[in-house]
């Protein structure tokens, strides 16, 4: 069994694989990188073949979305560790060496990510991650160095090891034997916060998740999906509701979920009528879907509380009382 594969999910990104994958490639050795394509229908597959024709592809023959396609691909590489890497990643010298480093010694470690710094702007942390993610008490994201809107600059700020509560999926190391006890991903998510999900659940069993700063990629981000479709605008607010509703305590929800659909509403009011009818209907459609999904979930007696989960209210908190950085929360 290998130690360390890097899998790139692909899907009409021959441009990216163009300019990221030569580095991937050179700054991963010794380890292996895999490519799988999601039925791409750009030249994606010519090109590997072309220029990489040494690196091992697993072709999908339709677009199964982010969380299915893993689950898919994974189940046929054995390994001790897998590093989930969006297309759209820069990586540096020494950026796998750390981490792994770090869970072989710490067994209880199920997931980790490096410092996620912005390709466009490598002094600033990158939306999606930056120096680790955290969710408020109705399972809002948000990362040190990123809330909301407020990029923070990299300053040295957070160079260190610390507990978080979800891994950005962007560049995902995640130990092989916790993946899969897991079931993977969940596929009802399609794509977006499936990685919250994920680290949840792994925290429901006794895992810890980690951000270590020695190690450090560069994204684009958006490079798939931007924020301003309202696709993305869907999955976000779906996959809160369901992210919340799978995983919080029963007693939580007497409160939460009812709370949270309030709070959607009036997002989807704003939408509609400050921002975008496009937006404002996928909340609305969010919300419908949501409640036609919910009954493919457990009760959840089993569920724990958890001591990662911050405690306030992050858009009264940030809107409200103006606290713009993770050190003011």
């Amino acid at each position: 069994m290998e130690k360390v594969v890097v899998i790139i999910l692909n899907y009409n990104g021959k441009h990216l694989l163009e300019k990221f994958l030569p580095g991937v490639v050179h700054h991963s050795k010794p380890y292996r990188v895999v490519v799988a394509d999601n039925a791409s229908e750009d030249d994606s597959i010519n090109f590997l073949r072309q220029f990489h024709p040494c690196i091992q592809r697993i072709q999908l023959p339709k677009n199964e979305g982010f969380c299915k396609a893993y689950n898919i691909v994974l189940k046929q590489i054995e390994a001790n560790y897998y590093i989930l890497l969006n297309s759209d990643v820069e990586v540096t010298r020494g950026w796998i060496t750390p981490i792994i480093q770090w869970m072989d010694e710490n067994p209880t470690a199920g997931a980790c990510q490096p410092k996620i710094l912005s390709y466009h702007h490598k002094n600033k942390f990158e939306y999606a991650g930056a120096a680790g993610g955290f969710i408020d008490t109705l399972a809002y994201p948000f990362c040190r160095g990123r809330i909301f809107d407020t990029i923070e600059e990299d300053k040295g700020q957070y160079d260190d090891i610390k507990k978080i509560f979800w891994v950005s999926g962007a560049c995902f190391f995640v130990r092989a034997s916790v993946f899969h006890a897991l079931e993977g991903f969940d596929e009802n998510f399609f794509a977006h916060l499936e990685e919250v999900d994920l680290c949840w659940r792994m925290q429901q069993q006794g895992f810890d998740v980690y951000y270590h700063s020695r190690s450090c990629v560069y994204h684009v981000g958006g490079a798939t999906l931007d924020a301003s479709q309202p696709l993305k605008t869907y999955l976000n607010f779906r996959n809160r509701a369901l992210l919340l509703y799978k995983n919080a305590t029963s007693t939580e929800l007497l409160w939460k979920q009812w709370l949270r659909i309030t709070l959607d509403l009036i997002a989807a009011i704003k939408f509609l009528f400050l921002v975008s009818r496009k937006h404002g209907w996928a909340v609305l459609k969010a919300q419908i879907d949501f409640f036609k999904m919910k009954k493919y979930y457990k009760p959840r007696q089993h569920n724990k509380k958890l001591n990662t989960i911050y405690k306030g209210l992050l858009p009264f908190d940030y809107f409200v009382k103006r606290k713009k950085k993770f050190s003011s929360l």
